[in-house]
């Protein structure tokens, strides 16, 4: 699976995931009549939104993405392709997170709204990473490739030959 894909799901994902805990949030809440929750909630996931904004507001590469890229193995070869298996092999913890503070929305229905909260701000920061990516692989004419390996071990990126842009360059003024 390429990275920039993975990095666009991860961000899907967690705005899904963030969805659905304000949705059960809401239901929790009125399951209890607990109305005066929602609006907390509310004021949370608007705060968390701004967080998230801000923390996104560079063009630039996250530092962890960055020593991710630079520690990829190059393979003149494509590394198998299970996205499926690679998505649940690196993405568990937001499954199990969703789940577990999900499920415990019947019980106490301001944990899954706090989540919903560090859900956003999860997925706001990292929106604009995969642009950043693309953009470095495009200057430097490689693909970058999530390589299928344990859940609990680090992930792994493999660096293929891709395309490099071939852009005009101006010489003493002069189109090339």
């Amino acid at each position: 699976m390429r990275f920039v894909d993975f990095l666009k799901t991860t961000v899907l994902l967690s705005g899904g995931a963030a969805t659905v805990l304000g949705a059960v949030t809401v239901l929790g809440a009125a399951s209890h009549s607990r109305e005066e929750l929602v609006p907390i909630a509310l004021g949370w996931w608007v705060l968390a939104a701004v967080i998230g904004l801000v923390m996104s507001r560079r063009a630039q590469i996250n530092p962890p993405i960055a020593r991710l890229l630079a520690s990829a193995r190059s393979s003149t070869a494509l590394p198998e392709q299970h996205p499926g298996a690679i998505l649940l092999n690196r993405l568990w913890p937001l499954l199990v997170f969703t789940l577990v503070t999900g499920g415990l929305a019947f019980l106490a229905p301001q944990v899954p709204g706090i989540a919903a909260g560090f859900a956003i701000i999860w997925s706001l920061a990292w929106r604009r990473q995969d642009a950043a990516v693309a953009a470095i692989e495009e200057r430097d004419g490689a693909t970058f490739f999530v390589r299928r390996t344990s859940p609990l071990r680090p992930i792994v990126l493999v660096r293929t030959p891709g395309f490099r842009a071939l852009r005009p360059e101006r010489v003493n003024g002069a189109v090339r």
